[in-house]
C-alpha cells in the first residue's frame, strides 16, 4: 500500500524517526554520514530526507541536512502527533502504570501528555487539572474521574491554554503529581520550551505539585528551545522511550532524578529504571 497521506510516514517507517533523532542530536549532518550511520544507501537516505523535509521536519542543503526550526518556534501540533507516535504510546503506558488510582494530577500542553491521558482511561478516582483542551476531551470520557479545565487564552493550533489567568487558576491547587511534557532538554540540564506564556504556566504547575514527572521521547534530548522551564534538579522522575545519550545519564544521577526507559514490547512489562 502506498503512503500518500502527509504525516503518516513517521509511524510506518521507524528508520525515519531514527534518522530524525540523529539529526536533532548532531545538528547538521551530511548525507554520507547518515547513510553510514543507518546502514543504507545514499539513494535511500536522500529519499527519506526528502520525505521528512516535505513534512517540515528537516531542512535540506547541498550535501546535508539540518533541523529546520530555530530556538524560537516549535513544529506544528499535527507533525508532533505523528513524530515517534509509537514511542509516546510506550511512554504513556509506563506513566499510567506508575500513576495510582485516587490521586490528583496536573497535565500540561503537549502530544505526549495527550497520549498519557489516553493511557489513563482505565483509572478511577483521579482528579485531573489541565491547561490542554485535548487532554480534557480525552479524560472527560472517563466517568470514574473528574477533570478541571484551567481558564485562560486558548491557542487555536494546539488547544493549549496559556496566559496570566491560567497561572492564577493553577495557584489555587496543590496536586500529588504534575505530568509535564517538554520541548527540549539541553546538555546543561535545563528543560526548555518555545512560548514564554506556556512556560509561565508550566513553572506554576511545577511549583504546585508534590512530585514532578517529565515525559519526553528521545528526540527531546539535546533539542534547543528559547525559554527555560526548569532544571533537572526540580523534577523527580523522567519517562522516555530510549536510553538517554551522554551526558544525560550522569546529569540525571547528579540531579537525583529517577528515569524510566519504556519497553519496546507491545504488552505491559517491567520497564528499565535507573537505580
Amino acid at each position: 500500500m502506498a503512503t500518500s497521506a502527509k504525516g503518516t510516514s513517521m509511524n510506518r517507517h521507524p528508520r525515519l524517526f531514527e534518522l530524525l533523532a540523529y539529526v536533532q542530536t548532531h545538528g547538521t549532518v551530511s548525507v554520507e554520514q547518515l547513510a553510514d550511520t543507518l546502514g543504507v544507501t545514499l539513494q535511500t537516505v536522500r529519499r527519506d530526507v526528502q520525505r521528512l523535509a516535505d513534512e517540515g521536519l528537516l531542512a535540506r542543503f547541498h550535501g546535508g541536512v539540518r533541523v529546520p526550526s530555530s530556538t524560537i518556534e516549535n513544529i506544528a501540533h499535527k507533525q508532533r502527533e505523528n513524530l515517534n507516535a509509537e514511542g509516546k504510546i510506550r511512554i504513556a503506558r509506563d506513566v499510567a502504570a506508575a500513576v495510582p488510582n485516587d490521586c490528583s494530577l496536573i497535565l500540561n500542553i503537549g502530544t505526549t501528555t495527550e497520549a498519557i491521558a489516553r493511557a489513563l482511561h482505565g483509572h478511577t478516582g483521579l482528579l485531573v487539572i489541565t491547561n490542554n483542551l485535548n487532554v480534557a476531551s480525552i479524560l472527560s470520557a472517563n466517568t470514574h474521574s473528574e477533570v478541571i479545565v484551567v481558564g485562560g487564552v486558548v491557542r487555536g493550533w494546539d488547544q493549549g491554554i496559556v496566559g496570566e489567568a491560567a497561572v492564577d487558576f493553577i495557584r489555587q491547587f496543590k496536586v500529588d503529581i504534575a505530568l509535564i511534557g517538554i520541548s527540549g532538554i539541553e546538555a546543561d540540564g535545563t528543560l526548555r520550551d518555545f512560548d514564554f506564556r506556556e512556560v509561565k504556566v508550566s513553572q506554576t504547575i511545577i511549583a504546585h505539585a508534590r512530585e514532578v514527572w517529565v515525559a519526553a521521547d528521545s528526540s527531546k534530548f539535546n533539542r534547543p528551545a528559547m525559554v527555560e522551564v526548569a532544571k533537572l534538579s526540580q523534577i523527580d522522575r523522567l519517562f522516555t522511550d530510549a536510553p538517554p545519550p551522554d551526558p544525560f545519564p550522569d546529569l540525571l544521577t547528579d540531579a537525583q532524578v529517577r528515569y524510566t526507559v519504556a519497553s519496546s514490547t507491545a504488552a505491559p512489562s517491567t520497564p528499565k529504571v535507573n537505580p
